[in-house]
This record gives C-alpha cells, structure tokens and sequence, in this order.
C-alpha cells in the first residue's frame, strides 16, 4: 500500500487514472490533487470511480487523523491540512497540479491555494464556504444529539428536498441514500472519530473571505441548488472574490456531483481549458 512521510505524518494515498503519457488525453496536462470532505475514508469513497481519473493522474489520499494516515493529537489548524497537502505534493514529486476539493476538502484548497500559489494550476472548489460571514453549517454543533437525530439534520442538510415517505428521499440519489443511512448509522472507531472532531473544530475556525484575492488560479466555483450545509450563496460570495472565477450552481444538493450528471463534465472541460 502507498504511504508517503509527510511533514510528521505516514500518509496514505492512491494514484488512479492514466500512468503513461502517451495514454493521457493531453500529455501536457498537470496532474489532479483531489481533497476530500469530512470524514473521508479513502477505503469507503471509491476513488477508483472518480470520473476524473478519465482523463488525468490524480492523487486521492487520507486527511491526517483520518483512513490509513497517521493520527496525530489535535488540535490541528486549516493551514495544516493545507501544508500536508503540499507536503504530499513534494513527496510526489509533482511540482504543481490542478486542484479539486470537495466541502471541507474545499476549504483546505482555497488554503493551499492561498498559501502555495506556485503549486496550483486550475483550481475547482465544490460545495464549500469561505467562512466569515459565510461559514458552512457549523456540524459541531450537532455532534450532542444521538445518532438517529444528529442523521435527520443531515440529511435534510445535504439536500433541503429531503423527504423520508418518498421512494427517492434525497431527488436523484435513489439507492445511494441507503448506502449513505448505513454509513453515518455505523458508530466510527475512537481514532476516526478523533480525526473527524478535528476537522470540526478547524473547519469552526476557517475565514478566508479577506485572502481569497490574493489566489491566483483560474477558478471554478460550483454548488449545489439545494444545499442546506453550503448554500450557493457561499459559492457565489468565493467567486465574487477571487479574480477572474466563475460560479456554476446544479441541478443537487451537497451531494450535486452525485445528483447531476452535468457536473463533472463540466469540471473535466474546466481542467482541461475546454
């Protein structure tokens, strides 16, 4: 299994996509950085899948605290998890890459992106907030409540629509919403949950309103229409800061890359200059 020493930390991550160049859609294009959201578990996400190992080598890897990476005490700041992901970077050998982070992986990107400007090409930002004014829903706020009742805020989170009494509660995802019930009902390992309250309380904290012009990168900035944890009018307040971006809002909620097919499509010919 692929571990990279990282800053303190024995990283795991996964290359997926195409290995040589000459099976590459575009040889000249960078590789991809894919940052994950909260909780993510590279052995429950199937980073196999991802449609954008199609057209590139992208690197997919576990957060400190979180999967097969180590699991350090916290607290831990934004700007660690932004430096381990230039850390990886190093340890790679890739000198600059497109970036796509997803919710709190969005997060740590606009960090990266802020902090290590020399090493971002394109940057995609999903379903994420800047903070400030504009935080996402503060998730720490509902880890007192049991299981059960903590799961029916979620929910209705990641997608304002959600109606348990229809056949697809969550519009879009069918039998994807049991996989997640089942999921997030599975109580995690004292570890895991370590890592996942870190990333809380970081993401508590995380305010790049007054920085996002200093990023560099052309940007796309996408949401989910029906999205309650972060609600497009976020997206659109990342967009209106950082010169030269754009905002694309889907057919979904915080899940919208699930939900409407159009969206990676959208972000593949975003990556690729189309």
């Amino acid at each position: 299994m692929p571990f990279a020493s990282v800053r303190s930390l024995e990283m795991y991550y996964e290359i997926h996509g195409p290995h040589g160049d000459q099976d590459l859609v575009n040889p000249a294009e960078l590789p991809v950085l894919y940052i994950s959201g909260t909780g993510g578990d590279l052995r429950h996400s199937f980073p196999d899948r991802s449609p954008l190992n199609r057209s590139f080598r992208v690197a997919h890897y576990d957060q400190r605290g979180l999967g097969q990476t180590s699991k350090p005490p916290g607290p831990h700041t934004m700007a660690d998890y932004a430096d381990d992901a230039c850390g990886l970077l190093d340890a790679l050998g890739w000198e600059r890459v497109h970036v796509v982070g997803t919710s709190f992986g969005g997060m740590v990107a606009q960090h990266l992106a802020i902090r290590h400007q020399e090493r971002v090409g394109r940057l995609v930002l999903n379903c994420t907030s800047p903070g400030g004014l504009h935080p996402s829903f503060p998730l720490h706020t509902i880890e007192a409540l049991d299981v059960e009742a903590r799961l029916e805020v979620r929910l209705g989170l990641l997608d304002n629509r959600w109606d348990p009494g229809q056949d697809d509660p969550i519009p879009g995802l069918g039998p994807i919403y049991d996989r997640y019930i089942a999921r997030v009902r599975t109580e995690r390992t004292p570890e895991s949950q370590a890592g996942y309250l870190a990333q809380l309380e970081a993401r508590s904290g995380h305010d790049v309103e007054a920085s996002l012009k200093k990023i560099t990168s052309p940007t796309l900035v996408c949401a989910g229409a029906y999205d309650d944890l972060a609600p497009p009018i976020n997206s659109e307040r990342i967009a209106a800061a950082i010169p030269g971006a754009r905002c694309m809002t889907f057919d979904g909620g915080h899940l919208f890359l699930l939900q409407d097919r159009t969206a990676y499509p959208a972000i593949l010919d975003f990556l690729t200059g189309s």
